[in-house]
């Protein structure tokens, strides 16, 4: 599919591409068989600058468009699904900065994480509050000069590795959603950050998530904007994030569509290739038609991103209907792959177990219904 994208944007996918044909998907296999955190690839990414390919160029970012960025993100799942995931979660932390902190705080941490000296997590999710945030327990206390934060976070990707994380506490018990801040806590430098080891996941292997447990102190100035406004930070950032996981749904989806054409061109059956049978044909073109659409639904979101408009619905299309889609386009594949897709010789069953956590993370199938209903009747 041809995306709306500059020359020099399209120069810049170009080379993301070569990148993700000629060093991640070679390792894409290992890195799962091992579960092997993808920040190996982390030197060769910041190197070409795409740790910070959502950011604007005065933090030191690309500042890819809309269109653009979903096109890189589909690219690198394409290749290697838990590399775009290690890459999407640092977008989300520094999209928090982004759109929720002052100037002295985007500069304190924004250049660095752009030229990937610096790796970010977004530690939102709690062990009672996942698909309702505004129920989290976690709290941040004032003190003299700054916060005591209290409380656990689970499933939070790249927090075994993180340099900064931002944390979303409330610092107001009873306001519910109102009472929600966030800040930006150094868990290498800052005492009573507990990081337990990676859980041990279905897909994604590489893409590490971690439960957190919190009793530390963060200074003042680590606060995101006035107190009570990290709600909406979180909710501006996860429309942000659900056009990202319906990018890494296309690239799967699409890395699979091309494996089981390939393969139905070339398996001979009766001295023809299965590609000669219409049901299989049938098969290929539901899928096409699939991907066609979840692609549509994603960048219709991914240009209103950059257009000031809300686009919660939009993201919300996005990632339903993509990562669903993904999954139906992939079993598919497997299919047309017969007992071969089933094995580990092929990444046939790799893409699979990659794709189902995408129907549950940054809100759920049920929570995206949910938003876009509420949409429609508001």
């Amino acid at each position: 599919m041809s995306y709306p994208m500059s020359d020099d944007e399209r120069a810049v996918i170009d080379q993301i591409e070569r990148f993700a044909a000629e060093v991640l998907a070679p390792q894409a296999a290992r890195i799962d068989e091992d579960s092997l955190f993808a920040t190996v690839h982390l030197p060769a990414m910041a190197e070409m600058g795409l740790m910070g390919m959502n950011l604007p160029e005065e933090y030191g970012g690309i500042g890819l468009s809309g269109p653009a960025l979903y096109a890189a993100v589909e690219a690198i799942a394409g290749a290697c699904g838990s590399t775009a995931s290690m890459l999407t979660a640092h977008f989300l932390a520094t999209d928090s900065l982004l759109l929720g902190a002052d100037d002295a705080l985007k500069e304190r941490f924004l250049p660095d994480a752009a030229a990937g000296k610096s790796l970010g997590a977004f530690a939102l999710t709690e062990p009672q509050a996942g698909s309702n945030p505004a129920d989290m327990s976690s709290f941040a206390t004032a003190d003299q000069d700054g916060y005591r934060i209290k409380g656990s976070k689970c499933f939070i990707s790249n927090a075994g590795a993180a340099d900064f994380m931002v944390v979303y506490a409330k610092t107001d018990r009873d306001a519910g959603a109102r009472g929600v801040s966030a800040f930006v806590v150094e868990p290498k430098k800052t005492n009573g950050v507990d990081i337990a080891p990676n859980e041990r996941t279905m897909g994604l292997k590489g893409g590490h998530v971690f439960g957190i447990t919190l009793d530390c102190h963060v200074p003042a100035e680590n606060r995101l904007g006035a107190e009570g406004t990290g709600f909406k930070t979180a909710m501006k950032v996860l429309d942000n994030g659900r056009i990202e996981v319906a990018a890494q749904a296309t690239g799967i989806a699409a890395a699979a569509q091309n494996a089981a054409i390939s393969y139905a061109k070339e398996r001979m059956v009766g001295g023809h290739p299965i590609a000669d049978f219409q049901g299989l044909q049938w098969m290929l073109a539901d899928s096409a038609t699939e991907l066609a659409a979840a692609r549509a639904l994603a960048m219709q979101a991914a240009v209103k991103r950059g257009s000031g408009q809300r686009y919660s619905s939009e993201s919300a299309f996005a990632k339903l209907y993509a990562s669903e889609a993904a999954w139906r386009i992939a079993d598919r594949a497997l299919q047309i792959h017969g007992g071969y897709g089933y094995t580990r010789d092929f990444p046939l069953e790799r893409y699979l177990r990659d794709l189902r956590i995408f129907r549950i993370y940054e809100g759920s199938s049920e929570i995206q219904r949910t938003i876009i209903a509420r949409g429609l009747l508001a």
